[in-house]
């Protein structure tokens, strides 16, 4: 994955460092840029209440007050938890424009954000995001 340009991330570690933390799959999404497939992530249906934190850093991303339905096979959100927690960058990958979304504090690959796509939101936005770079955590445990 290209560094992100004007920003040096937090959380700094070597490529060794980031696979002995992450499982393979992690890896590749968080740390390579990948999409985990539609329909398949633990977060995509999730109730649940509380904070979704990137499962390579721990930095708090979103709230789930701010998760809505979307069905487009991912979890969606319609903001982040605060705008210095993401980075937004162009992403001309795969034949099309799109606004890749990064966890600001460690640089790693979260996913997309669409704009415009008549979603009843506040934003109309859609945070599209793989569940492999996110880890929930219930209000109840906290």
């Amino acid at each position: 994955m290209e560094p992100v340009v004007g920003a040096t991330p937090k959380d700094v570690r070597s490529e060794q460092e980031w696979r002995e933390s992450l499982t393979p799959s992690e890896y590749r999404v968080l740390r390579q840029g990948g999409t985990e497939p539609a329909w398949v992530g633990e977060y995509t249906d999730t109730k649940t209440v509380g904070v979704y934190e990137c499962r390579a850093c721990g930095t708090e991303l979103f709230r789930s007050e701010t998760k809505f339905d979307s069905h487009c096979g991912w979890p969606s959100f319609f903001s982040p938890l605060a705008a210095d927690r993401v980075i937004l960058r162009e992403d001309r990958a795969m034949g099309m424009v799109r606004t890749e979304v990064l966890c600001a504090h460690c640089h790693s690959h979260l996913g997309h954000v669409f704009e415009g796509e008549g979603y009843e939101t506040p934003t109309d936005q859609r945070y599209c995001i793989n569940s492999i770079s996110l880890r929930l955590v219930d209000d109840s445990a906290r």
